[in-house]
């Protein structure tokens, strides 16, 4: 029976379904002019809309009052304001008395725009305007009205600084643009709008002060952006991800940054940065590893007050890269260099733990970064209580279960809490998982094996380049300008702006 019943299943005819794509039909549509005859405009965008099943797409057939004419309003109600449509179009139109009056005269509204091809209306009535089509004229009126639904300027959540502006983007447009042009008044202020999108019509706004920043650096953005060939980048992370020349590199190369002020900050130094609708944040290019590496809350504290924090990063870098490989590495390979009493207390510690040194550490890495990711997944009023809770229980049952030593959980404590020092989302991933390498390097090289790794990683970075900048810049090569990387100077003596962006004005005075 199972044999017969196999033949059959072998045998049987398989048939393909494909599905019919109306994007031809379409597409011949886009190309056809509106016409004079409304009855026939109107159909075609209600079966290019499917009105039949759209429930918020709506068709408003009215007279208007004087020029005795029919029209018609066309509109999407989640993405309008139809107060507006109500006191700006229908109204006017409606009670109008005089017979020879034109149409732009009858209404109120902030813009209206003429167009006389089917794909110019269908691509207004996308972005949330109202279409008015009036009998026997061969041209449609595009209505200002749109009205997206979105949240209000709030805290940044990511970037939280104690000192500075507390404004973060959000994901409208118009305010974004907004808060840019709050902080930087300047008629030289360039919002270009790219296209990036053909399925769902997407723009990229590219953003920079036009007489200040470089042009080939905004000729290459450009054209890095124009040869996208994707259907579907919707936010700001999507696009990241195409237009970053090195995708694979565990380290990034262009700076994600949801707040304005820093946005404008890298605006008038002569880097570009990108906007895009949908997205809470601004991408800064290009970059260099100082930029990840330093807040913007540098420029707001004092002199001293930004250096010492700065060094605190530093260290706090250097102790989550290094600290656990290089107690793995010294308790396998160079026990010689523990000082005698310290020694005795490791080995007491571990007088019952069945593991290696290398194993252990493993284990608490991992427990900790499952503890932190769980801690982000959780709803926020229980994250940090299960994150505290969760390594306290783990690790003290972890040491009285003889898995690992005591002085393994505070190691692998101190590296995450340094981890955290590290402000910027990219760069932090990428000492995180920098962490795992260095450990197997240490677990098969000893020291030398994680100076061999810190070497390699230095000579990969410094042939690093972000839009043809290099990542190390202004140290190597060095450049005339401010030598702002590990210690900030003082502001009044930042006299010029970074030359290897090359802008057109380097003075800041």
């Amino acid at each position: 029976m199972f044999k017969s019943f196999l033949e059959k299943l072998l045998t049987t005819n398989k048939t393909s379904i494909e599905e019919q794509s109306t994007e031809e039909d379409i597409v011949s549509i886009k190309e056809h002019p509106v016409g004079t005859d409304i009855q026939k405009i109107i159909q075609t965008l209600e079966k290019v809309y499917n009105v039949d099943q759209n429930t918020d797409v709506v068709v408003r057939h009215f007279n208007i009052g004087g020029l005795q004419k029919k029209a018609a309003l066309f509109f999407i109600s989640s993405t309008t304001d139809e107060k507006v449509i109500e006191e700006h179009l229908l109204r006017p139109m409606m009670q109008n008395t005089i017979r020879d009056a034109k149409v732009a005269n009858l209404l109120t509204a902030r813009e209206v725009t003429p167009y006389k091809i089917t794909g110019d209306v269908i691509r207004e009535i996308n972005n949330g305007n109202t279409l008015l089509f009036i009998e026997g004229y061969t041209e449609a009126y595009s209505i200002e009205t749109i009205k997206f639904q979105g949240r209000s300027v709030e805290k940044p959540t990511n970037e939280v600084i104690l000192k500075g502006p507390n404004e973060s983007f959000v994901e409208d447009i118009e305010i974004n643009f907004s808060l840019v042009r709050k902080r930087i008044k300047d008629e030289n202020m360039i919002f270009e709008s790219i296209p990036i999108s053909e399925r769902i019509h997407n723009n990229a706004y590219l953003t920079y002060i036009k007489d200040l920043t470089n042009d080939d650096l905004v000729t290459k953005i450009r054209k890095k952006l124009k040869e996208l060939d994707s259907g579907s980048i919707s936010n700001l992370a999507i696009l990241e991800q195409y237009i970053d020349s090195k995708p694979m590199a565990l380290f990034p190369t262009i700076l994600y940054t949801e707040r304005p002020d820093r946005a404008t900050t890298f605006l008038e130094k002569g880097h570009v940065i990108l906007l895009m609708e949908n997205s809470p944040a601004a991408l800064i290019l290009p970059v260099t590893f100082w930029t990840l590496y330093h807040s913007e809350e540098d420029n707001y504290n004092r002199f001293l007050h930004t250096n010492f924090t700065r060094i605190l990063r530093l260290l706090a870098l250097f102790i989550t890269m290094a600290i656990s490989a290089y107690y793995v590495a010294v308790t396998h390979f160079h026990a010689q260099m523990i000082p005698y009493e310290l020694l005795l207390a490791i080995v007491q510690t571990r007088e019952k733990v069945p593991f290696s040194p290398v194993i252990e550490v493993f284990i608490m890495q991992i427990a900790f970064e499952l503890i932190r990711e769980a801690g982000l997944r959780v709803p926020s009023p229980i994250g940090s209580t299960i994150g505290i809770v969760g390594a306290l229980i783990l690790g003290q049952a972890a040491v009285e279960a003889n898995i690992v030593s005591p002085i393994v959980v505070i190691i692998v404590a101190l590296d995450g809490l340094s981890s955290f020092a590290v402000g910027d989302l990219s760069l932090n991933f990428a000492i995180r998982m920098y962490r795992f390498a260095a450990l197997i390097a240490a677990a098969t090289f000893g020291i030398l094996g994680i100076v061999g790794l810190y070497v390699v990683t230095l000579f990969y970075l410094v042939s690093f380049t972000s839009f043809g900048v290099p990542y190390f810049s202004p140290k190597t090569p060095y450049y005339e300008s401010p030598q702002d990387t590990f210690i900030k100077g003082l502001l009044k003596n930042e006299v010029f702006r970074p030359a290897y962006l090359k802008p057109k004005d380097m003075s800041k005075k």
